[in-house]
């Protein structure tokens, strides 16, 4: 009875797994630094609303990784679609111009970012429109390109 339950369990397991997306393909990896990115963006913005403890440090920190992390998933979008499972639309390869445009403007923002923590004391009133700025830059590629 017990090797039954194991070998079904096992089952069950290989079955879930083979549902996934593979981490190293393009997919994968564009899918991993989006999460990284919301990590470290929900952190930020955490921190200036008060629903963590806000740390200078930290938030300099994440601001400097928020803004690496901008930069890096747009190689991993292929000049074709790649995976029925991207929660991308087709828009993305239509309009690449667009797309490219806001990835862009993305970048801009998470490097205003790091430059209003550029002069501790860190002044909330300079942090709070530097963020918001990050975060209308995610939403406005997810309205274009992002299927819900």
């Amino acid at each position: 009875m017990k090797l039954k339950a194991l070998l079904l369990a096992c089952a069950c397991l290989t079955l879930v797994a083979c549902g996934g997306v593979d981490p190293d393909s393009p997919l994968g990896q564009r899918q991993a630094l989006f999460k990284q990115m919301l990590k470290v963006s929900e952190d930020l913005g955490g921190m200036l609303r008060g629903r963590i403890a806000y740390d200078e440090a930290g938030f300099i920190a994440g601001a400097a990784e928020l803004e690496r992390l901008s930069r890096q998933p747009w190689q991993h979008f292929p000049q074709v679609r790649d995976d029925e499972r991207s929660k991308a639309t087709d828009e993305v390869w239509q309009r690449q111009a667009q797309f490219q445009q806001l990835a862009r403007e993305l970048e801009q923002a998470t490097a205003a970012l790091v430059q209003a923590t550029a002069a501790p004391p860190l002044r909330r009133a300079a942090l709070e429109p530097a963020v918001q700025q990050v975060e209308d830059s995610c939403e406005a590629c997810h309205q274009a390109f992002r299927a819900y």
